[in-house]
Formats: C-alpha cells, sequence, structure tokens
C-alpha cells in the first residue's frame, strides 16, 4: 500500500517543492501571469483566495488524499505554478495527477512534459502505484490535447461529475496510465524531453 510523505522532486530546471503557506505571495504572482483565474474550467485561484486555495491542499495533505507541490523554474527562481497527487486511493495503489497550472508565459514549453516526468517517476518508481489517472474539464481542450500528449489514455467521461468555481457543474474527461505502460511512456517523455534541449 502506497504512503504519501512530503518531497522535493527535481530535475530539467525545475523543482517541484511541497506547498506551504510560504508560498502564497509568489503562488499569486505566478497565477497574475496571464490572469489565469479568468479562466472559468480551472482551478487557480484569484489573489484574494490564494490563502485558501493553499489551505485547501494543506487540509487534503492531512485528511491522506492529497499531495501537493509548488513549481519552481530554477534559472530564474521564480514560482510558476502548482500540481499536486490527489484523489489518493492507498488500498489499490492509484494517485491522480490534477490541478495542474503554469503561469502563461511557462505554457507550451518544456515545463509541463518535465513536471510529469518527476511526478510520474515519483509514482510509479518510488511510490509503488499500479495506475496513475488524470482528469479534466470537458471545455479545458488544451488539457485534454496536454493529457493525451503524454501518452495517457482515455477512460471515459464522467457526466455532471463536479462543481467549478463558478458554481456550474462539468463534466470530467478521465484519462489514466497504468505500471505496464509506464516505461513506455517514460521513454516517450525523455524523447520529448531531448528535443526541447533539457536532456
Amino acid at each position: 500500500m502506497i504512503k504519501l510523505s512530503p518531497i522535493i522532486l527535481e530535475g530539467h530546471g525545475i523543482r517541484l517543492e511541497p506547498l506551504t503557506i510560504e508560498h502564497e505571495t509568489d503562488l499569486s504572482a505566478a497565477a497574475a501571469d496571464g490572469e489565469l483565474w479568468n479562466l472559468w474550467f480551472t482551478s487557480v485561484p484569484n489573489p484574494e483566495e490564494t490563502r485558501k486555495y493553499i489551505e485547501t491542499a494543506l487540509a487534503g495533505y492531512q485528511a491522506g488524499h492529497m499531495l501537493p507541490w509548488a513549481v519552481r523554474e530554477l534559472s530564474t527562481g521564480k514560482i510558476i505554478g502548482s500540481t499536486r497527487y490527489h484523489d489518493v486511493m492507498a488500498n489499490i495503489d492509484r494517485v491522480e495527477i490534477g490541478y495542474t497550472w503554469y503561469s502563461k508565459s511557462w505554457q507550451k514549453s518544456h515545463v509541463n512534459t518535465v513536471c510529469k516526468l518527476l511526478l510520474l517517476a515519483h509514482a510509479f518508481d518510488t511510490l509503488g502505484c499500479k495506475v496513475v489517472g488524470l482528469r479534466t474539464d470537458n471545455f479545458n481542450f488544451n488539457s485534454q490535447k496536454a493529457i493525451e500528449g503524454l501518452g495517457a489514455k482515455k477512460d471515459g467521461i464522467l457526466r455532471h461529475h463536479a462543481m467549478r468555481r463558478d458554481g456550474s457543474v462539468r463534466d470530467s474527461v478521465m484519462y489514466s496510465i497504468l505500471i505496464t505502460e509506464w516505461p513506455s511512456v517514460k521513454q516517450h517523455l525523455r524523447f520529448r524531453l531531448s528535443r526541447h534541449g533539457t536532456l
């Protein structure tokens, strides 16, 4: 059975730091790059809600179903986003990766590939997960494309599944990667990074 604890994950110029209240100011500044909270189908907090966003993530860790990180880009030293494991089901060795967002200036760069490689490697190679899930809003087409680009398989769509920040209810597009698929996915992600010149 997997057991989660805060840990720094680092590679290819990116560091995933266990999320703390001390990240509040930097995380708010990261979200301001592109005013990401205006994207109604994402979980990005507006500046006034950043502390609550962090506190909710930390409460999820204390309850045993989340493990959140802040994403730091090492060449600038700046916090550029956040991600986490969530919906952790330790008894069946499953985690999901989500609540992922990056400053607009770092979107469509190597950052997401690096973060997913670090998170998937930790899940499969260290924690011993048997499956890693990913999900996104049915209107978040960029996220769906990014998840599919990782090599995850689409499991289906859960209709009327979760409430958005604006109070509307979304359908969730569900994906997963099995432990048997991880070697090929890892090779694919490392190849993508080599094309970015980060390996």
